[in-house]
């Protein structure tokens, strides 16, 4: 009796010691979520990849077609009204005090832009980019069909 009591002993101990042996090996994601939460190229199929990439990509591409469309007219339209007010002599531009004022605006946010943010940003879209090819490919190929249609 005291034989088996300490053969269960052993086993419990072993158990417990290959749970925190398996518990060092894995990340802590798939501790909590499971197996299936890895990457993206892990969890879905090609197929079902470039799907979701070329339909979110087509669904962006049309909303920038229209939204630009409308952009352009607004921007077109405001400045084609200003010049024909200027024209007619509704409006006078001082244009040096124009060219000051863009220049020091200019100036301005040379000084303000932090370069280390901006290539931050640029190393970690080209990480996403290359960790999820298939998507992004799919997404890229969407898009440019939205900008078409």
């Amino acid at each position: 009796m005291a034989n088996r009591g300490k053969e269960l002993e052993e086993e419990i101990y072993d158990r417990v010691m290959d749970l925190t042996d398996y518990a060092k090996r894995e990340r802590w994601w798939r501790r909590l979520f499971g197996r299936s939460s890895g990457p993206v190229a892990d969890k879905y199929t090609v197929v079902s990849q470039v799907a979701v990439g070329g339909v979110s990509g087509w669904c962006v591409g049309y909303v920038f077609q229209k939204v630009g469309k409308v952009a352009a007219a607004s921007v077109g339209g405001g400045l084609l009204l200003l010049q024909l007010a200027n024209h007619s002599g509704y409006i006078q531009v001082d244009w040096k005090k124009l060219e000051k004022d863009v220049d020091q605006a200019k100036r301005q946010l040379r000084k303000s832009t932090n370069q280390t943010e901006l290539s931050s940003l640029i190393e970690k879209s080209t990480d996403f980019v290359k960790k999820s090819v298939v998507v992004t490919s799919g997404f890229i190929g969407g898009f440019l069909l939205g900008l078409v249609s």
